[in-house]
């Protein structure tokens, strides 16, 4: 086996989630994910005007939040699933003042509506480039706290792509079921 890194799979015999590594090639369609880090890269720039680094994709670990700031939205379509914008207290606070153009250094409803509208913008613009997989967005949520619990599609493994600006970390967290196999 290669050095790619390793994720745990669904195990049907066991019906359960035991470790079998397999390479991240094998456990993610490349085609699915893509979408999300170009989106996150170009409208991060675009609407906040930061850039940002990525980090190393990888499983997501545990069911919580990683960063106290979380826009949610669901996909559904071809393929269903759960794509989750998490953020540093910082980056939201940039992000709501850049886009709003106003200084906010407290959280309030503005923030978090902006925070939902970059998950919406960055969701709608990955969705633009699954157009074979006739996605529906539904319309964004965000929570407040890192020990919140976040959940996915059963039988899915999210993945995790962190990134880095000069604002604070934030990730992008992706799980969706496979595609109906062509007939």
């Amino acid at each position: 086996m290669s050095g790619a890194p390793c994720r745990l799979s669904y195990c049907a015999d066991c019906n359960d989630y035991p470790i079998h590594p397999v390479t991240m090639s094998q456990a993610v369609r490349v085609e699915f994910i893509n979408p999300f880090i170009v989106a996150v890269s170009k409208t991060l720039e675009t609407m906040v005007g930061c850039k940002v680094t990525r980090g190393q994709p990888q499983v997501k670990a545990g069911k919580s939040a990683l960063y106290p700031v979380s826009g949610i939205i669901g996909l559904s379509g071809n393929i269903v699933g759960t794509v989750v914008l998490t953020m540093s207290e910082s980056l939201a606070l940039k992000c709501a003042s850049s886009m709003l153009m106003e200084e906010f250094t407290e959280f309030n409803h503005d923030v978090f509506d902006a925070v939902g509208e970059l998950t919406n913008v960055i969701a709608g613009n990955a969705k633009a480039q699954l157009e074979e997989y006739k996605l529906s967005l539904s319309l964004p949520n965000v929570i407040y706290g890192k020990d919140a619990e976040l959940r996915f599609p059963e039988r899915c493994r999210p993945i995790s792509i962190p990134f880095n600006t000069d604002h604070g970390p934030m990730a992008i967290e992706i799980g969706f079921t496979d595609p109906p196999l062509a007939r």
